[in-house]
């Protein structure tokens, strides 16, 4: 069959894509990808078809009767040529791109989202998504949040009202439930179950396992000597200033550790002091690194999280904005390593809350069980058969 998959332009969104298109190729299946441009290499090396996307700001989310706000409609109708002639079985998108949802739906194709974080849909009596707040422990906990479910409520009601402007732009019938960007017949969360909490989930919700996808790069050479690893592993899309990575060779300069540091091509505006135990790279191979280190510090984004802990590498997660305060958290509630919130993103407290890491075997073990699981549970593979189950769905009788 013929698949389409949508991915806003990011790695943490679109490599997972890339992956289970990977997966379906595998499978026999024909894939086209639409994304940024930037990223036709990456497309097309993987060995699947590219088609550009319109790009079009998401953060944070347009007025609706701005040109931004209006353009998700326009980009859904734009894109609707390319669904009429690759005539797919299924349409794939990215829980960030709104435009090929909708044409989906308005070209009456088969409609998958692909999740590629923690699942963003919370139950009443849990801590809104993204807040960064563990689950509460007691009757009186889990009441205030429900409480606030109420305060919640006004945002989604914002939000379904939005985008039911979009979908009537288009001819599309509003809709009566929130989250109306996540298919209602099949969303891929591909993350770790292990960092989900315990729910009962909808049966159109299948949480996969990372997707996991890499741009080849050469193997750089390591700091000298057989000291603990560390990787410094920053966003490729936030901390222009390079903080973490500053704050990170600072702490411990002096400290029994070899450090391998990477910019992820975000270009210094000053200088960045390299110790002696150090080196610092503009890009670097996770496939090289991960399984080698005995800690990651991250900002937390998803992308990198989960191949830490593929990697049974723990973690030390200091979030600096959107969704990575909830992943932090979730790695610290998993046991698998801590969380250092951004205010505290200073030498003393990393330096402290790296040697406590370090130190603590179980956090380790904790990352290896979750890596244990990875091992045998392929996330690109699994999405792969339920695209499969959904078209079977789907399909025409005869």
């Amino acid at each position: 069959m013929r698949v389409l998959i949508a991915a806003f332009g990011d790695p943490g969104h679109v490599f997972p894509a890339i992956s289970l298109g990977r997966a379906l190729a595998r499978r026999g299946h024909e894939v086209t990808v639409e994304t940024w441009e930037e990223r036709r290499a990456a497309v097309e090396g993987a060995g699947l078809g590219f088609a550009a996307a319109e790009e079009y700001r998401t953060f944070p989310p347009p007025e609706p009767d701005t040109d931004d706000g209006r353009h998700a409609a326009d980009a859904a109708r734009a894109l609707l040529p390319l669904i009429e002639r690759l005539d797919p079985a299924v349409v794939v998108s990215d829980i960030l791109t709104l435009a090929p949802t909708l044409a989906a739906e308005a070209a009456g194709v088969p409609l998958a989202t692909l999740i590629p974080h923690i699942y963003p849909v919370v139950d009443p009596g849990l801590p809104f998504f993204a807040v960064g707040l563990r689950a509460p422990r007691t009757p009186l906990g889990r009441a205030a949040w429900r409480a606030g479910q109420r305060a919640l409520d006004v945002g989604l009601e914002r939000g379904r009202r939005d985008l039911n402007g979009q979908r009537v732009r288009l001819g599309l019938a509003p809709l009566d439930r929130y989250h109306g960007g996540i298919s209602p017949d099949l969303a891929l969360v591909a993350t770790y179950p292990q960092l989900e909490y315990p729910r009962a989930w909808p049966a159109s919700v299948r949480v996969t396992g990372p997707m996991a996808f890499e741009v080849p790069h050469p193997e750089i050479e390591l700091p000298a000597g057989d000291a603990p690893l560390v990787l410094v592993a920053p966003s490729t899309a936030h901390d222009s200033e390079n903080h973490l990575v500053r704050t990170a060779l600072a702490a411990l300069a002096e400290e029994p550790v070899r450090v391998v540091a990477t910019t992820n091509r975000v270009r210094p505006r000053s200088p960045i002091a390299v110790p002696d135990n150090a080196i610092l790279v503009d890009w670097l191979s996770y496939g090289q690194l991960m399984p080698i280190a005995a800690l990651v510090i991250s900002h937390g984004g998803h992308g990198t999280v989960a191949r830490a802990l593929g990697a049974g590498a723990p973690l030390l997660v200091s979030p600096i904005t959107g969704d990575m305060g909830e992943t932090a958290m979730r790695v610290a509630w998993t046991g698998a390593g801590l969380s250092l919130p951004w205010r505290l993103c200073r030498p003393g407290p990393l330096r402290w809350a790296t040697r406590r890491i370090l130190a603590d075997p179980r956090l380790a073990a904790r990352s290896r069980q979750i890596a244990a699981w990875g091992a045998t549970h392929d996330g690109a593979e699994r999405g792969a058969e339920l695209v499969e189950e959904l078209a079977a769905r789907h399909r025409p009788t005869r």
